[in-house]
């Protein structure tokens, strides 16, 4: 209990000093589950240690989320507060940042039907959309993190006995994180300058197209003109570095809007909205899915691929090695978060404005002539396997390996 207490510490000062990398000065808030009320106390404590102003906890609870499927009116999946969005944006615009500790049950709406959720989720979206691009445009500072829940704890480990399971969920937490290490915030600090390192590689390539090849996968995905590849810690608006997923293991960059051609077929189950889909491919054409499968979720994969007419395009292509922390755990975790980290990526919809030059100062028109993708989603999804071959088209026509047997083919 004594070493669990000291990394628990540890965590929640990493998370605040290398996640939202909270300044003197600033707010901060902090999207908790209710199970992770001592980790976020901790945090809250870390926080005001390392000068914030004020510190506000918005609490979640999976039961009465649920609940607004179960019990409210037809019209209220169609509602979403604009109060709650406007202080989301005023937040944003007074220089403050967001932890969320984001662990939704992998099952938490079944049994639900995959229209409300839908409808629901896209209402949000509607009414997120400014706060949205404040995110994806690394206005401000934020930091998505996990913490077990015994829900998600019993899916992930579910060969355990019961009572091992909330541990077993730590020990992974503490590990992907770094934690173990006597120093885990010096040992970020070179995590990230090593995935600096690989992007400045990437970036100088300047790839026209890469090329995957694996077991249900021949994918060709164009790149546009100026893209840039992001990975470890970005900006915010103010020059403050903060890193937007812990764990990270990624680099990523945008695809071209209309250049994505071929079939893909995904390797990780996906946890959209609260509804699993799971063995699924699809088939694009011209940028755009044309025809998609799914053994597992079909109905909950249709809703969101109906979304809006962006979310049928791509927005982010990401490299992780198959050889990496996450992924030699060999363990599903049913949390997007964690899975992408361990697998290459493609995701549905929006992409980042800042993966293309001066992307941030660009209307969304003249984004999309620049190639990219705008939607109300952005959802990613895992491709990566051991057999994975990515090559890499340089404008002069010479094709190189980038990934060999899933893993880098480049020296870094």
């Amino acid at each position: 209990m004594e070493n669990f207490q000291r990394n628990l510490e540890k965590y929640a000062e990493l998370v605040v000093k290398i996640g939202v990398n909270l300044n003197k000065g600033q707010d901060l808030m902090i999207e908790s589950p209710l199970e992770s009320l001592e980790l976020t106390r901790l945090i809250v404590k870390k926080a005001y240690e390392a000068g914030a102003n004020f510190v506000q906890v918005h609490w979640q609870d999976d039961v009465i989320t649920r609940s607004k499927f179960e019990h409210a009116h037809d019209d209220a999946l169609d509602y979403y507060p604009l109060w709650y969005t406007e202080m989301l944006e005023r937040f944003v615009e007074n220089g403050g940042a967001l932890l969320n500790i984001k662990v939704p049950d992998p099952d938490l709406y079944a049994g639900i039907e995959a229209s409300l959720i839908s409808r629901a989720s896209k209402a949000a979206a509607k009414a997120r959309a400014k706060y949205q691009q404040y995110v994806r445009t690394s206005t401000f500072s934020w930091c998505l993190i996990k913490a077990p829940t015994v829900a998600w704890a019993n899916k992930v480990y579910a060969e355990l006995p019961e009572e091992q399971r909330v541990n077993a969920m730590w020990e992974a937490i503490f590990k992907i994180n770094r934690v173990y290490e006597e120093d885990p915030v010096a040992a970020w600090r070179t995590h990230i300058e090593q995935l600096k390192r690989v992007r400045k590689v990437l970036n100088e390539k300047k790839y026209r197209a890469l090329h995957y090849r694996a077991t249900g996968t021949d994918l060709t995905v164009e790149l546009p003109e100026n893209h840039i590849w992001l990975g470890g810690d970005k900006a915010n608006g103010s020059g403050i570095r903060f890193v937007a997923n812990m764990p990270t293991e990624e680099v990523f960059t945008m695809p071209k809007r209309t250049g994505v051609r071929g079939v893909v077929s995904s390797t990780k189950p996906l946890n959209v909205n609260g509804a699993l889909v799971d063995r699924f491919s699809f088939r694009f054409e011209e940028g755009k899915v044309v025809d998609y499968q799914a053994e597992v979720g079909y109905e909950h994969l249709s809703r969101l691929l109906d979304m809006d007419e962006g979310a049928r395009y791509l927005g982010e292509v990401a490299l992780v090695p198959y050889d990496s922390p996450i992924s030699n755990l060999d363990r599903i975790f049913y949390n997007t978060g964690i899975d992408e980290n361990a697998s290459c990526h493609l995701a549905l919809g929006s992409c980042y404005p800042i993966n293309v030059k001066d992307g941030a100062t660009l209307s969304t028109e003249e984004l999309k002539a620049r190639g990219g993708n705008t939607s109300l989603i952005h959802v990613d999804f895992m491709i990566g396997t051991s057999d994975l071959e990515i090559d890499g088209y340089l404008e002069d026509g010479t094709v190189e390996p980038i990934f060999r047997a899933g893993n880098w083919a480049l020296e870094f």
